[in-house]
């Protein structure tokens, strides 16, 4: 890795109710619509035509969207603020949302040789010590999404911890990957390919609305353990007090794991849910995810917490002795890659964010 450098960042600073700040992802005006339309709905298009959105998924995402109707109407304010500034259909933009439990869905659907929306990450969480509470999450995603992504800082009537400072992409709701808020709480998230979806909440809605509405690990578990989960995919929390946790988001049941140093990557780890994980089959990313939990689990307990330390395990490619340790992930072909690297320090008050590859070690400091 080269030498850490670290320079100041502007989040775009979206203020109002949710429908308000979906369109001001439009009014920015940096990022020309065509990279959002194909970051978004272009690859729903694909996936139609490929015929992945089968009798079943369609019954599917009419569940989803009645559920999202009746328990979280600001992710669809603020979807439909999305779509009326980008000049895009909000139905496929909610669709664009589901379309890895679409892959699931269909056992691992492809579309154009790599599979839909192809997803992966790897994220840890540090609580008390010397260097604060510390989340930090390399995003494993499609190239399109490259050019797109953004750090949002987000205020407004719904979010009653003050603020959330988000890292995210154009064309998609506020914490699509990542955030903090300004109580403390901080939280990522992974993509686990699962066999079983239900009706619920999706992932990347539920991660807004903890930050919006919850100021400790304790609140964010109380509300998890309370609602049913569409399925697929895992969190990693850290507060101001120091609590840690990992959940794994089941459809059939959620499970938890409490300590001071948590980590996952793309697979289900805990008894109750490994045997629903989805085998990875030709998803590169989802193939190393066992190697690079290995490293990491490794690599966690040695770690003081410090930033610039966190960084450079983000950026590694190989462990000590050499061995593939692929946290940092490059491009190949259309499958997915590492295109930003993220950490969260409650200490500092703000977030580090890397566009691209880790390894580069360009850094932007964004105060919360």
């Amino acid at each position: 890795m080269e030498a850490v450098r670290i320079e100041e960042g502007q989040a775009l600073d979206l203020r109002g109710d949710s429908r308000q700040r979906g369109l001001g992802q439009a009014e920015a005006g940096d990022v020309a619509p065509a990279q959002v339309i194909a970051a978004t709905v272009a690859r729903v298009a694909q996936a139609r035509r490929a015929g992945a959105f089968n009798e079943e998924v369609r019954a599917y995402l009419v569940a989803q969207r009645r559920f999202a109707e009746m328990h979280d109407p600001w992710s669809l304010a603020e979807l439909s603020g999305i779509a009326e500034g980008f000049g895009l259909d909000m139905d496929d933009l909610f669709d664009h949302l589901h379309l890895r439990i679409v892959g699931d869905l269909g056992e691992g659907a492809m579309l154009d040789g790599a599979p839909l929306d192809g997803d992966g990450c790897s994220a840890l969480a540090i609580g008390a010590g010397e260097a604060g509470p510390v989340v930090a999450k390399n995003r494993d995603f499609s190239g399109t999404h490259l050019g797109v992504q953004t750090v949002f800082r987000h205020t407004g009537p719904d979010i009653a911890t003050g603020s959330m400072l988000c890292v995210g992409s154009l064309g998609s709701p506020g914490a699509y990957s990542s955030g903090m808020n300004g109580r403390g709480l901080m939280l990522a998230d992974t993509q686990v390919g699962a066999k079983t979806h239900k009706m619920g909440w999706l992932r990347y809605f539920l991660m807004n609305r903890i930050l919006a509405s919850c100021a400790s690990v304790a609140e964010a578990l109380a509300f998890i353990r309370s609602v049913p989960h569409a399925g697929g995919g895992t969190l990693v929390l850290a507060d101001a007090g120091g609590a840690v946790a990992a959940v794994e988001l089941g459809a059939r049941q959620v499970a938890v794991e409490q300590k001071n140093r948590v980590l996952r990557t793309n697979h289900f780890v805990s008894k109750a849910l490994a045997g629903d994980t989805l085998p990875p089959e030709d998803d590169r990313v989802a193939a190393n995810s066992e190697t690079r939990l290995a490293f990491l689990s490794s690599a966690l307990p040695r770690l003081s917490g410090e930033v610039t330390e966190v960084m450079r395990l983000m950026a590694r490619h190989a462990d000590d002795e050499g061995r593939s340790a692929p946290v940092c992930q490059h491009a190949q072909g259309a499958e997915a890659q590492t295109i930003s690297s993220v950490v969260y320090s409650w200490r500092d008050r703000c977030l580090y964010f890397h566009e691209g590859t880790p390894c580069l070690g360009k850094w932007k400091r964004f105060a919360l």
